[in-house]
């Protein structure tokens, strides 16, 4: 990623480039991509693929203006915080479900040192709710977030769970990966119809005080009153609401199920 690049992605999240590369302005650009990059599957349904080509997740996320989920969101946050100097890892997770754990190379995060400095992060911009600032790799007990409280506790095998407010989201594995490595999970999270990405539609973002989300045609928001649920009308409405709130121009509207 050259520096016309990396000075449009920060455009895109709304950041400043950093005077260094340290853990403060992580924290800055983690929160910052969290609100501004959709968490979204809508290429599933709408027949377009997914793909893991680096060249292809820039144009999606940065030039495009779209979401993603977890590959691509922390695959090309990695390129991003690469360019500008941290030192970043690519790990293998796989999810916590009410079915046990899902399949290897599940989920993808990210584990980020700056120079200089002892500290090491997790930082995942590509689970939807989760933490909105990188957590302590380093540290094990609870970790104090917006998002909730969270921790990460050893697991068998040299792995790590990743828990919040007492629940395991994922267990991570310490090994470096290539983004590579995560290409057949991913083919079978965008095929198969025992994955969970298949079987939902959805687009969501972080916003102050809550959550806004929209799947198929219902808009979901969360805040300190509650969950609210609305039910959108015709084509037109549910596109203006991707336009409108998550930033999201498309020509048609996403079907669960479709296949192109």
């Amino acid at each position: 990623m050259d520096d016309k690049q990396v000075d449009a992605y920060l455009r895109r999240i709304g950041a400043e480039r950093p005077a260094r590369p340290d853990g403060a302005a992580l924290r800055e650009l983690h929160a910052r991509h969290l609100r501004a990059v959709p968490f979204e599957n809508l290429a599933i349904h709408l027949g377009d693929g997914v793909s893991l080509d680096e060249d292809r997740l820039y144009g999606k996320i940065v030039v495009d203006r779209r979401g993603g989920f977890c590959y691509e969101l922390n695959g090309t946050f990695a390129l991003l915080l690469t360019a500008l100097g941290y030192d970043v890892e690519l790990l293998a997770a796989r999810v916590h479900g009410r079915d046990g754990l899902g399949p290897p190379y599940d989920h993808l995060a990210l584990r980020v040192t700056a120079p200089g400095e002892d500290a090491v992060w997790l930082a995942d911009v590509g689970f939807g709710r989760h933490s909105e600032y990188p957590l302590r790799f380093d540290m094990r007990g609870e970790q104090a977030d917006p998002g909730g409280v969270f921790e990460i506790r050893d697991a068998p095998d040299g792995d790590l769970d990743v828990l919040l407010d007492g629940t395991p989201e994922y267990r991570m594995e310490t090994r470096p990966r290539r983004l590579g490595d995560f290409e057949a999970t991913c083919w079978w999270q965008c095929t198969s119809p025992k994955a969970h990405f298949t079987r939902s539609l959805v687009c969501s973002l972080p916003v102050d005080g809550g959550r806004i989300t929209l799947s198929g045609r219902t808009l979901v928001t969360t805040d300190a009153t509650g969950r609210h649920e609305r039910e959108l009308g015709d084509d037109a409405e549910v596109l203006a609401a991707y336009r409108d709130l998550f930033g999201i121009s498309l020509d048609r509207v996403p079907t669960l199920g479709a296949d192109g």
